[in-house]
């Protein structure tokens, strides 16, 4: 979403491929840790805005991103403990903070981003987690659709500077994921006296 993209999700689709690890806190608390690499794409023929002098620009370019973020389940996530209401299936909420890095070919971006998204996911075997995810980064730069010293401009094409997230480039991920946990779940020590 930026300067050729205006609203239409998963315009100029790409792959990405990443790793993920988890801190539980409890069950409906973890922090996640994230590393990924991906690209985005884009071509302004497409796109219904006017740009000046007519001109048009495409781009394509790899991102990669690392980031942490809070994960809130709501409904309490795991296997056992039914006095708990834990279950199998939970939809969760996402918010955290990354960073993003795209290497030239125009020039090299480094830049924060926030992330917010939404999942679901499912604790298939004791161990064993799959689920589906959705989350929107928000960055802090309007170069990621940059690829090109020549012709049009992606970073600011009207020259009208904003301040926040305003005329900032942002992009999505929705990925499907496997995770194992490592570190059995902590066992109650019954003592007898």
């Amino acid at each position: 979403m930026g300067d050729a993209n205006r609203s239409v999700l998963y315009k100029g689709t790409r792959p990405m491929i990443g790793a993920v690890a988890r801190y539980i806190f409890n069950p409906h608390m973890a922090l996640k840790g994230d590393l990924a690499v991906g690209g985005i794409k884009g071509n302004t023929a497409d796109s219904k805005n006017k740009y000046p002098n007519g001109e048009n620009a495409q781009f394509s370019r790899t991102l990669i991103d690392l980031g942490a973020q809070i994960e809130y389940n709501f409904w309490g996530y795991g296997l056992g403990e039914e006095y708990l209401r834990i279950k199998r299936l939970t939809p969760y909420i996402v918010g955290g903070m990354g960073f993003t890095f795209a290497p030239a070919p125009a020039e090299n971006v480094f830049t924060v981003n926030f992330p917010l998204g939404i999942g679901v996911k499912y604790k298939a075997a004791p161990r064993w987690n799959i689920g589906c995810e959705f989350t929107m980064r928000f960055s802090l730069s309007d170069k990621l659709d940059v690829t090109s010293n020549d012709g049009l401009q992606l970073n600011d094409p009207y020259n009208i500077s904003g301040k926040g997230f305003k005329n900032k480039d942002s992009y999505s991920y929705t990925s499907i994921f496997v995770t194992y946990d490592l570190f059995p779940k902590c066992k109650t020590c019954n003592k007898l006296y």
